[in-house]
């Protein structure tokens, strides 16, 4: 299958590292213009770097607020892919869970999806193509009892991608989520040894953490950033036109469902 994004232009928010900077490098790959995104400039311009060769420019941005959202637009132009790629996580007994970090994980995981999408789409519908790609996680599904809140807000993003789907219903433009299973990340590999002995090396430490608190995997070992990049740029792609208001799984077979 050819997957040719020549023409298009791409932003990737929280692009400076793991999945958010494989996601651009495939999609440059492929062709496609990309801009990277973060709050730091240090960190874009690092991450714009090692793309070297590629066609990619960054623009530092603090998507969770509304100027920042708008400034991204604004500098990164006719935007035909959106991939909502920002989120934090983080573990926390569930009676310990204050309003403010309830508040600080819907902001960053669902409100600055949300507001980016309303930003782009109608630019999008317009020119009578597009696609939308909200990166969520195992967790919207099964919600992991040490940190629902993170649950909690990717349950919402699955709920934000279909309604955005049903806006752009019949325009050319498409809306997803891609549910991400438990990816080898530099963040991840800090919230591995949260929950294994810090005294294991990490292929050890990986191992452990998998039979311990993700034993449903069904590949036994976590998803490497490159393999949840593949999906988007299929997603993001011509080829996959009638794929719309999905929620499609590159989890391992972590989740214990037929659907989604």
């Amino acid at each position: 299958m050819m997957l040719d994004l020549s023409g298009k232009t791409a932003v990737v928010t929280g692009s400076t590292q793991g999945i958010g900077l494989a996601i651009a490098r495939r999609l440059a790959e492929a062709g496609a213009d990309i801009v990277i995104n973060g709050r730091s400039e240090e960190r874009v311009s690092q991450a714009v770097a090692s793309l070297s060769g590629l066609p990619v420019r960054g623009v530092a941005a603090d998507v969770t607020t509304a100027e920042g959202a708008q400034a991204l637009v604004d500098a990164a132009g006719a935007v035909d892919i959106l991939v909502n790629n920002l989120g934090v996580f983080g573990s926390t007994p569930a009676l310990e869970i204050s309003d403010d970090e309830w508040r600080r994980f819907f902001e960053v995981n669902v409100l600055s999806a949300a507001r980016l999408t309303r930003l782009v789409l109608p630019g999008m519908t317009e020119r009578g193509w597009g696609r939308v790609l909200n990166i969520a996680s195992d967790s919207a599904v099964v919600i992991p009892e040490e940190m629902i809140h993170y649950g909690a807000s990717k349950s919402a993003l699955l709920a934000v991608s279909r309604g955005f789907a049903k806006a752009a219903s019949g325009t050319g433009v498409t809306v997803n989520s891609v549910i991400a299973g438990p990816t080898h990340t530099e963040g991840v590999e800090g919230f591995v040894y949260e929950m294994v002995d810090r005294s294991l090396d990490w292929e050890a430490a990986q191992r452990e953490f998998m039979r311990t608190a993700r034993p449903q995997s069904l590949i036994g070992r976590l998803i490497e950033p490159e393999e949840i990049a593949n999906m988007v740029v299929y997603l993001a792609s011509p080829l996959a036109s009638a794929t719309t208001g999905g929620a499609l799984r590159v989890d391992g077979g972590y989740v214990d469902s037929i659907l989604p």
